[in-house]
């Protein structure tokens, strides 16, 4: 970081000097060009030095997969380059100039990404893009918002959502075959992290879930992870925090989630937008630690929308995107040549990043626009001056013509005229493997998250002890069947719709699953049977806590077997209840929406289960069927009912005693047999399989796919606006 330091002082300093107009001279310390022996006037507000261009001698050896990479200047101007302008971090010990670097070869060639749109497939994102990418290098691909440039990274590793079709070819180590599992990693612009987890736990458990073999091997594939991406610091560091300690910053958790995957020692990194959301300093630490990755041997391809001139120093090729089309791909230095072959040389005193977005993105149309008004007050703004239409098709049409284009397709030739060995793919973890360790990562997060289990458990004690000393003292009379009856509604369909509190725990479950299963690290049947398994604990804990509560402030009867039934019926209730939630969190994966639509169902499911009008009274079409059926508030409070009240008597006079069932006719609609609690109880355990089987179909089609009904919806509602 001195070093970096210090490089970037000597070019602030040498870029300070050279912008007063006396000393604007040729400087062999500047790469900022202008075409040699150009006599039309550039669209730029600064002059800029001439600079001769590189022979960059790369050789495939036949029958292997390595890569031999020699680059030698020829001028004295780019040997000088890296020692005054532009920093690039320090060599490993005992590095030479043109050394052997093992790993993966990728090429794509003539690829084309068609999006359904209004038309089948008739919008193309990405048009005839060609490129490589070498072992050991970082090849980005830049250009404006809406570029292109996540397609592209997506398309060549094979990771295309069902919406778009590829054409074209992507050859990997000279063979023209798919990624298998375990060579390559991709790592999300948003990624989800488990915040109450440490460092050090969230990648033991990611390595657990991907990994075969023994727990211990895969605790020194954890610290190489931590050490490629120099999370020492942090490791035992919660990634989220707590109220009194602060999470890692956006840095950090940008680097977490690219040390998940390193886990699998992939042989490719595709990473879109490593420097999304971090400021210039977490940015050029990001880089110096990918260029370090890159030194292992690692093939990095990543998307940037910008860069300051230290990261852009940086970087070993360059491929920019403009709608879709490749305005220039090849090394990063002979973009700026490239830019100056065009008549647009980048000024000395901008950012590189900076002057080819400035040049491509059409948005500043729109201020060149805006700023029309102020040239007579303020003078020519000849700082957006430049026509990006013209701009885009001359660097387009440049580029085609240019000898960058020719030294691309030569590339490409090579690195697939012979197929080399394929990559193969690596063991993964067992079904029960990882259904043991999601069960015990969740048991985890649930215990140190108040959010998912212990607010809820909160909340059911207060409604517990407002009920029950709402209702408390009602005896044991025939007047006091009716009250009890509303007691026992008021507990399961109040109960119930609190737990809705626990959305924002499924929504968050359910982004770490769609994280996970896009990388192949879980799948939807593993990911249903640990959080069933490490949610029964807390439900059983809940359930039982309440119904003694309750049990004992309404005085219902006294007896062992009586009380087991009531907590195993509430217990089940509850975990029909959680079943329906994850079914609807699946569903719109949104927090607002899910509540809302959650709240209605339990509203329509109170009004139907039988309290409020006797079930057989309710209107047929709508209300008896089929939601007093699929209600299960009718079969918890039914057999919760028939568990207090079968078998009993109640006096009437001196001579004459009503049953239990007569006492409730009027009341509630209850069966006169004796098991029909247990089939209630077997009821909500149905109910309860049911939503858990509808809810593995929903992740396994619908998450990951970018599938969601609000997103349907606002797919549809931005359609309607274009038209």
């Amino acid at each position: 970081m001195e070093e970096i330091q210090s490089q970037s002082d000597n070019y602030r300093s040498s870029s300070s000097s050279a912008s007063s107009p006396a000393s604007r001279v040729p400087s062999s310390n500047f790469f900022y060009l202008r075409k040699p022996g150009s006599l039309r006037q550039p669209i730029s507000f600064e002059d800029s030095p001439e600079w001769e261009d590189t022979d960059v001698d790369v050789r495939v050896e036949d029958g292997g997969d390595s890569i031999h990479v020699a680059t030698t200047p020829a001028s004295p101007s780019l040997s000088k380059l890296n020692s005054g302008s532009l920093p690039s971090p320090p060599l490993p010990e005992g590095a030479v100039g043109t050394r052997k670097i093992a790993g993966a070869s990728v090429v794509w060639r003539d690829l084309t990404v068609a999006i359904k749109g209004k038309r089948k497939y008739s919008d193309k994102v990405v048009k005839n893009s060609s490129g490589y990418a070498l072992p050991g290098t970082m090849t980005v691909i830049m250009g404006p918002a809406k570029s292109g440039k996540s397609t592209l990274l997506r398309a060549i590793a094979g990771r295309l959502p069902d919406s778009a079709r590829m054409y074209g070819e992507v050859f990997v180590n000279r063979a023209k075959s798919h990624m298998p599992y375990g060579s390559y990693g991709f790592v999300e612009r948003e990624t989800t992290l488990i915040g109450s987890l440490t460092v050090r736990e969230f990648l033991y458990y990611s390595a657990l879930l991907q990994l075969p073999g023994f727990f211990c091997q895969k605790r020194s594939v954890v610290e190489d992870a931590i050490h490629a991406m120099s999370l020492g610091d942090y490791a035992n560091k919660l990634i989220g925090g707590h109220c009194y300690m602060k999470g890692l910053p956006s840095g950090e958790r940008r680097r977490v989630s690219i040390a998940r995957e390193l886990v699998m020692r992939p042989h490719i990194m595709f990473i879109d937008e490593p420097l999304y959301h971090l400021d210039s300093v977490s940015a050029l630490l990001m880089m110096v630690t990918l260029k370090k990755l890159a030194s292992t041997g690692c093939t990095l391809i990543f998307t940037i929308y910008q860069s300051s001139t230290e990261v852009f120093g940086l970087f070993d090729r360059i491929c920019l995107l403009s709608n879709g089309n490749t305005l220039f791909f090849g090394e990063t230095l002979a973009c700026l040549q490239h830019f100056s072959n065009a008549g647009f040389p980048c000024p000395i005193m901008q950012s590189p990043s900076d002057h080819f977005l400035r040049a491509i993105n059409t948005d500043f149309d729109r201020i060149i626009a805006m700023c029309k008004n102020w040239q007579d007050d303020h003078g020519d703004l000849s700082s957006v001056n430049m026509d990006t239409a013209v701009a885009i098709r001359t660097l387009e049409a440049t580029y085609k013509t240019s000898a960058d284009a020719t030294a691309v397709e030569t590339m490409i030739l090579r690195l697939t005229e012979k197929e080399g060995p394929t990559l193969k793919s690596k063991g993964k973890a067992s079904c029960g493997t990882r259904i043991a360790v999601l069960t015990w990562r969740s048991l985890l997060i649930m215990s140190r998250e108040w959010k998912y289990y212990w607010l809820r458990l909160i909340l059911c004690m207060l409604l517990t002890l407002c009920v029950g000393t709402v209702f408390s003292g009602l005896g044991h009379s025939l007047s006091s069947v009716g009250t009890r009856v509303a007691a026992i509604f008021a507990f399961v369909s109040f109960a119930s719709l609190l737990s809705i509190a626990g959305v924002p725990a499924h929504i968050k479950e359910i982004k770490i699953f769609a994280s996970e299963k896009s990388n192949q690290h879980s799948g939807a049947l593993v990911f249903l049977f640990g959080q069933l398994l490490s949610s029964i604990p807390f439900l059983f804990l809940i359930s039982i806590s309440s119904s003694l509560v309750f049990y004992f402030l309404i005085g219902l009867q006294d007896e062992f077997s009586l009380l087991m039934y009531f907590v195993l019926n509430f217990f089940t209730c509850l975990l029909v209840n959680e079943g329906l939630m994850l079914v609807v969190a699946s569903v719109w994966q949104d927090i607002f929406w899910s509540i809302l639509t959650l709240v209605s169902i339990h509203v329509a499911m109170m009004l139907s289960a039988g309290y409020f009008r006797i079930r057989d009274a309710l209107p047929g079409p709508l209300w008896t069927y089929p939601i007093s059926y699929i209600a299960f508030h009718t079969y918890s409070i039914q057999g919760l009912l028939e568990n207090e009240y079968l078998g009993t008597s109640f006096a009437v006079g001196q001579v004459r005693t009503i049953s239990g069932y007569e006492a409730l006719q009027n009341t509630y609609d209850i069966s006169r047999d004796s098991n029909s609690k247990w089939e209630n109880l077997l009821v909500l355990f149905v109910m309860a399989v049911f939503y858990r089987i509808l809810s593995f179909f929903l992740l396994q089609f619908c998450i990951g796919t970018g599938t969601s009904v609000r997103k349907i919806f606002q797919c549809k509602r931005d359609t309607s606006n274009t038209r």
